[in-house]
């Protein structure tokens, strides 16, 4: 006969806190299953030569790379990167449980080199850039917005609405030629009265003249039906862009204050705004360059001493997270304080699985409280007190900058 097993081994319902006893057995665990079990987000970051491209990506996968405790895959190639996202609440978040460590979250950018006029025919590194930028989610277009007689642009003259053109017309000639070659195959499957075939060809027959154009697939008006249909085409042109408009470490300061009052970024803001409902953010990447060599004290004295907090990648990279629409909830403890990336919309058992699946599976409820009703109460318990801290069941949308405690049964 079995021995019974004592009470407390029996109970059915388990409370999961992100405690000093959950991450003594499974801290390890957890970091390399949470990060293996699902594909993290690229953003590519693409540009003209001598535009800042390179200078940006080496700086930043060195200054914010993340540490390989935390994200195992960080060095899988020299070209990419996986990034923290700044996010000052985990600090804030981190004070009041007194906690011992931060993780925060992080997304992968890649330095997509090769493009070139003409890279859609095959121009310069044309074959390796455009089969490197379809594997990534977003796109990162770094625009030089400075003179420097020291450096000069590969066309004789800096014009960042120019060099923005010829990076669209060669994802869309890109497009149009893929596009053409996909009508001929589907067109034959479609006299035969294959239904899907036929969707695909309307459709693009309905992208051609509008890429012909010069305008982008992104902002071609579609029904939710086309935008489906539209995804298995994988176009260039239809993946979200933020620009990032490279100033002199001069004007980083007055730019980020008022950027229409430097006359290239002004430029780039309307155009992005017009051609790509898209953001334009203002950054420095000799600055982040500069930041490199400096520990974080001296790097602090040396952004005040500029007049900035900032070299406006942080603001980027924020920015970046949000364009591939990802979110943030926060699980916060003695042991750690640590964000776990979501995408927009998640539900709690989706979001409870990104820690473990069995905590999606044995989903029973969500301790929730909001960021800042957590800040202005003090204390969970605090919180709990003054009604701010819920208990949310499977239906709940996990909000940006929730805390939550999982409850689950396995």
């Amino acid at each position: 006969m079995r021995a019974k097993k004592p009470r407390s081994t029996r109970r059915s319902r388990h409370k999961l806190i992100i405690n000093r006893q959950f991450f003594k057995t499974y801290a390890l665990q957890l970091s390399v299953f949470s990060l293996a079990s699902r594909a993290m987000l690229k953003a590519g970051i693409v540009g003209l030569p001598n535009v800042g491209k390179s200078t940006l990506f080496n700086a930043v996968t060195r200054t914010r790379n993340a540490e390989a405790a935390n994200y195992p895959f960080c060095t899988i190639d020299p070209n990419i990167g996986v990034v923290t996202v700044p996010d000052d609440r985990l600090e804030v978040l981190g004070k009041i449980s007194k906690t011992q460590k931060i993780i925060p979250t992080a997304i992968e950018f890649v330095d997509i080199a090769g493009l070139v006029e003409g890279a859609s025919e095959g121009a310069g590194l044309g074959n390796k850039f455009l089969a490197t930028i379809r594997e990534v989610d977003a796109i990162v277009q770094v625009v030089r917005c400075f003179d420097n007689d020291d450096i000069i642009h590969e066309l004789g003259s800096v014009d960042p609405i120019r060099d923005i053109e010829i990076i669209n017309s060669e994802l869309i000639l890109s497009d149009m030629a893929a596009l053409e070659k996909r009508k001929t195959s589907r067109t034959k499957k479609a006299k035969s009265g294959d239904k899907e075939s036929k969707k695909e060809v309307e459709l693009i027959e309905k992208l051609l003249p509008h890429l012909d154009s010069g305008k982008p697939a992104l902002t071609l008006e579609l029904s939710k039906d086309e935008q489906l249909t539209l995804r298995e085409f994988f176009l260039l042109s239809s993946k979200r862009t933020i620009f990032a408009c490279n100033v002199a470490e001069d004007e980083l300061a007055d730019a980020q204050k008022d950027p229409d009052s430097h006359a290239m970024v002004a430029k780039v803001r309307e155009y992005a705004a017009a051609s790509h409902d898209a953001e334009a953010v203002v950054i420095s990447a000799r600055i982040e360059e500069e930041l490199v060599e400096l520990d974080p004290e001296e790097a602090i004295e040396f952004l005040s001493d500029m007049g900035i907090t900032d070299s406006g990648v942080s603001t980027l990279i924020r920015a970046v997270y949000h364009l591939l629409g990802l979110r943030t909830y926060i699980t916060s403890g003695e042991k750690e304080t640590r964000a776990w990336t979501i995408h927009h919309g998640d539900k709690a058992p989706a979001a409870a699985g990104v820690i473990h699946g069995d905590f999606e599976r044995g989903f029973i409820a969500a301790e929730v409280v909001a960021y800042n009703d957590l800040v202005a109460a003090g204390s969970k318990a605090a919180a709990r007190d003054v009604g701010k801290l819920r208990i949310e069941g499977k239906e709940y949308e996990v909000k940006d900058g929730d805390v939550i405690e999982f409850r689950f049964n396995v």
